[in-house]
């Protein structure tokens, strides 16, 4: 079989260029190049007939190839939507995040959140350092569950200025049925979920995290 080498570069170069900028050849450019193959045989000794139904074979299963592919396209994306408002079954559980630490700078003030799942009649926020040792202690008060902010002046309990580093955060208090209970920073109930820009994102405390932070829900 012989082809007409110019005029099969040519059209290969009119799709690569103009219609296919990328260079990618799909089903659309075989059948081009069979066709010019086809319109530029040699007349005296044409293409016969099993190459050509080789061929447009390879165009058919070319053609079922891109086609499995987008369906698989749209299966991600339908997959990846109904996983993201499945996060809304977690809105009222807790999100612990797996970390208890905040970083302090040696003399500034560090602002945290704790979460008390029971109502507090007194308890304390105790703040230690990489060691267990208590660097400071904060009062809670007497409140009502939810989740509170304290502010740590950044001072350790003999008044001096803690030294910048990881400390962790944990409470003790006694509820109001007079039972000890515990808690810690990093744990916090899911209030809502937002989904921004293919992200899915929960509210937990007064800020919202990426739900790839929490690491157990509850």
């Amino acid at each position: 079989m012989t082809i007409d080498t110019t005029a099969n570069n040519s059209a290969l170069s009119a799709t690569t260029s103009s219609d296919n900028p990328k260079g990618t050849l799909g089903k659309d450019d075989f059948m081009k190049l069979l066709l010019v193959q086809l319109q530029y045989q040699d007349p005296t000794e044409p293409t016969d007939t099993e190459t050509i139904l080789t061929q447009t074979s390879q165009l058919a299963s070319l053609e079922s190839a891109d086609n499995t592919n987008a369906a698989l396209e749209k299966l991600t994306a339908s997959l990846g939507s109904s996983q993201q408002f499945s996060t809304i079954a977690a809105i009222g559980k807790t999100a612990d995040l797996g970390s208890d630490a905040i970083a302090h700078d040696k003399g500034t003030e560090t602002t945290f959140e704790v979460y008390f799942p029971n109502a507090v009649e007194q308890g304390t926020v105790s703040i230690t350092d990489a060691d267990g040792n208590t660097v400071q202690t904060l009062d809670v008060g007497t409140n009502p569950s939810g989740v509170y902010q304290f502010t740590w002046d950044g001072t350790d309990t003999s008044g001096n200025q803690a030294e910048s580093a990881i400390y962790h955060v944990n409470a003790q208090y006694v509820d109001a049925n007079g039972d000890t209970q515990q808690t810690r920073l990093g744990a916090y109930p899911i209030e809502s979920v937002r989904f921004d820009n293919g992200n899915t994102l929960v509210k937990v405390g007064s800020n919202y995290v990426p739900l790839d932070n929490i690491k157990e829900v509850y």
